[in-house]
C-alpha cells in the first residue's frame, strides 16, 4: 500500500509539528472533533470539525496544525509513502531524509547533527 492514514489526536495548547513540507508526499487532513489552526506560507486559518486541507508534494510550503484551545483536536492524517521523499522546515535549520525506511535529521546543508 503506498499511503498511510493516521488517527491523530492533538492536545490542548499543543503543536502537531513543527512546520514542514514534503518533497514527495502529498498530505491531507480532516478534522473529527474540535478546533485547530492551520499555519502555512498564507497564515492561520482556523479548521474545525468537517474541514480539510490538502498538502501537495514539492512546493516547500510548510504546514502544522495548532490546538490553541482547552479541548483535544482530533483529526486523520493521509499521506503517501513516496520512496526518496525528504521533509523540509522552513523556520528551522533541520531537513529530514528517509533513508533505509527510517527518517534521519541533518542540517539544511546535509551535515549531521553532532
Amino acid at each position: 500500500m503506498n499511503f498511510g492514514v493516521n488517527l491523530t489526536r492533538l492536545a490542548p495548547n499543543a503543536v502537531s509539528a513543527l512546520r514542514h513540507a514534503h518533497s514527495k508526499q502529498d498530505e491531507f487532513i480532516y478534522i473529527l472533533q474540535g478546533n485547530a489552526v492551520l499555519r502555512t506560507d498564507e497564515g492561520l486559518t482556523p479548521l474545525s470539525p468537517g474541514m480539510c486541507a490538502g498538502f501537495k508534494a514539492g512546493t516547500g510550503n510548510g504546514h502544522c496544525l495548532i490546538n490553541e484551545s482547552a479541548e483535544e483536536v482530533v483529526y486523520l492524517e493521509v499521506g503517501d509513502r513516496t520512496p526518496g521523499d525528504e521533509g523540509g522546515y522552513p523556520d528551522e535549520d533541520l531537513k529530514a531524509l528517509m533513508v533505509d525506511g527510517k527518517w534521519q535529521f541533518v542540517h539544511k546543508d546535509g551535515a549531521p547533527y553532532a
